[in-house]
């Protein structure tokens, strides 16, 4: 399902042994463009470190009451890895979590997870990764901060990143929403991370190598707009892109 990332913010994080507090923010990778942690506002509990929840934990997404249910106790929180709050997230800290933990971690292998093109929550069906496999140095970044960087097209510039929206299967994020203030006002579209030409941290920009024109005809999105697959389709219909559940559909078949 489709969430938007502000709407998960302040749901209830519902642990096996009570409430741990309230989601806050999320950090995601900048090559993958997939949710790595969610940051939980504990309140007076684990103070002074940032709690960090895998999607490995993630149970379910409950919109109707909004909460989620993560398959963890609170000894388990609080004695897994600590990170200072003013510290970022080093791959030091990264392999002693995910080493705490036991689960296998999304650096090594090809796939969005590592060896998986989904979270493999099953570890009898979990691969040992080798020496010498692919590799790669994730940066993480967070939502909150790259809310409001500037969207620029191959011919100027068409708003702003206003958020993000998340497949809670994969924790990809399937799409920036974008405020097109004053060039399209009062309208927002929506632009996949695929098709991001780069972005420049240091400038708050995301450059997309889309014409203006193009994203002003492509269909519009509102508050009120149903991400059904008809819609999706549509979408990439009109950029004459893949659909991501094509590409997802060919690693899952590839990793068997």
């Amino acid at each position: 399902m489709l969430n938007k990332a502000k709407t998960l913010n302040n749901y209830t994080l519902s642990s096996l042994d009570g409430e741990i507090g309230n989601v806050k923010e999320f950090y995601f990778d900048d090559h993958y463009w997939t949710v790595r942690y969610l940051i939980a506002d504990t309140g007076n509990w684990l103070t002074g470190r940032q709690v960090l929840i895998s999607p490995h934990v993630l149970i379910a997404v409950n919109k109707e009451e909004q909460y989620i249910s993560i398959n963890l106790t609170k000894k388990q929180l609080e004695d897994s890895p600590s990170l200072d709050e003013d510290k970022p997230v080093s791959r030091q800290f990264e392999e002693a979590y995910y080493g705490y933990y036991g689960w296998p971690t999304y650096w090594d292998g090809p796939n969005m997870w590592g060896f998986y093109p989904n979270i493999e929550f099953d570890p009898k069906e979990r691969k040992e990764s080798k020496q010498g496999e692919k590799t790669w140095d994730p940066h993480l970044r967070s939502t909150y901060e790259v809310s409001g960087y500037e969207i620029q097209a191959a011919d100027g510039e068409i708003g702003h990143v206003e958020d993000f929206i998340i497949d809670d299967e994969t924790w990809a994020i399937r799409y920036l929403i974008i405020s097109t203030r004053n060039w399209w006002p009062g309208k927002k579209v929506l632009v996949s991370p695929q098709w991001i030409e780069r972005v420049s941290w240091d400038e708050k920009t995301v450059f997309v190598n889309l014409l203006r024109e193009t994203i002003k005809q492509s269909p519009e999105y509102t508050e009120e707009s149903l991400l059904t697959q008809d819609y999706e389709t549509g979408l990439y219909r009109h950029y004459n892109r893949q659909g991501y559940w094509s590409d997802e559909l060919t690693a899952k078949e590839h990793s068997r």
